[in-house]
């Protein structure tokens, strides 16, 4: 086979791309959220000063325009520059056939000549098959270790109204000193700041099992292209903050929904500021959210989240909510550089 890095510009290989994708990535997942193909497409062909995305294919000697397998590679540019985020599918129909293996140590190839010695990458695997997955085995062969493991779970909507107003009583006589406040796919200038340095901390406040992080770097600036990619992917997105007494942002919840799926929402981060925790603000803003989104969107039938399964707190406020697990996202790590001489 040749594997070779292909124009995600282009319509149509891009459809070709993204049809091996989309059945590797729901293969045996009857519940699986899926991007569309416009939403893929944005995502992919998207640039921003800090991160690159590269993309690959594979295809047979015999033929070179009919794709049999495809990677990404993607590197952060000025945060966490140790690592590389890599990511390969193959048809169900075309495994076996040693594509993802070769694919997979193309990309390894792609993450030492950037002088990357941490790749990642991750896998969605059943709770029953947690330690005999094949793509568990695949990963391990390959001399990556389980770092991490989040659960997926799923909100059944709509949640009653009264059942929102209790969850919202319950919390507020813990943040009276805040303001909760609801935005929806625009964030003011004056908030940019504060906001973007509570993200940039979710890596590091978050459970993330062996893996180390450092901060992000998201600026006002790229925070500003992440939200036009996200207008140009079509999906309406519900921010709700906490606010401290300076005005700033200490505590946020954020739901994305999608033009192109039209039951599903995202609940993406929620995240509390470690020096402001103890007040109820993931309760609060997580129910102010979801009672603003689901207002606008009352057709919407199911939340999907992913939490890391040892995030005590937040795993504790999705089982309150409701959120039932159905599967698990399995993450990979290979460090290089305790591995001695390489290929």
């Amino acid at each position: 086979m040749r594997i070779r890095e292909i124009d995600v510009n282009d319509d149509v290989v891009f459809g070709q791309f993204f049809a091996i994708m989309k059945d590797a990535e729901t293969f045996e997942r009857p519940d699986a959220p899926m991007w569309s193909e416009h939403e893929a497409a944005v995502m992919f062909r998207h640039e921003e000063p800090d991160e690159r995305w590269t993309s690959y294919a594979a295809f047979d000697d015999d033929d070179d325009e009919t794709m049999i397998g495809i990677g990404a590679v993607v590197l952060t540019l000025l945060d966490n520059t140790d690592k590389a985020f890599l990511g390969v599918d193959v048809a169900p129909d075309m495994r076996r056939r040693g594509i993802g293996s070769a694919l997979l140590s193309f990309l390894e190839d792609l993450a030492r000549e950037a002088d990357r010695t941490v790749l990642l990458t991750e896998s969605n695997i059943s709770f029953a098959t947690r330690e005999t997955h094949p793509y568990r085995r695949f990963a391990e062969n390959r001399g990556y270790s389980l770092a991490n493991v989040e659960v997926r779970r799923r909100l059944r909507l709509p949640v009653p109204a009264e059942q929102l107003q209790a969850w919202a009583d319950e919390a507020a006589p813990h943040h009276a000193d805040y303001r909760i406040e609801t935005f929806v796919d625009d964030l003011p200038d004056e908030l940019l700041e504060s906001y973007c340095y509570l993200n940039n901390q979710l890596a590091l406040d978050s459970p993330t099992g062996e893996i180390d992080f450092e901060a992000e770097s998201m600026t006002p600036e790229t925070f500003r292209m992440r939200q036009q990619m996200v207008k140009e992917q079509g999906r309406t997105v519900y921010e709700t903050l906490a606010l401290d007494d300076d005005g700033q942002a200490v505590a946020h919840s954020t739901l994305a929904v999608p033009k192109d799926d039209p039951i599903t929402v995202f609940q993406w981060g929620t995240l509390v500021r470690k020096d402001h925790r103890g007040h109820r603000l993931g309760l609060a803003t997580k129910v102010a959210n979801l009672r603003a989104m689901q207002a606008a969107h009352p057709e919407r039938e199911q939340i999907f989240t992913t939490n890391a399964e040892d995030n005590d707190t937040m795993v504790a406020i999705n089982v309150k909510m409701g959120f039932e697990p159905i599967e698990l996202l399995a993450e990979f790590q290979r460090k290089l550089d305790a591995e001695g001489p390489q290929r």
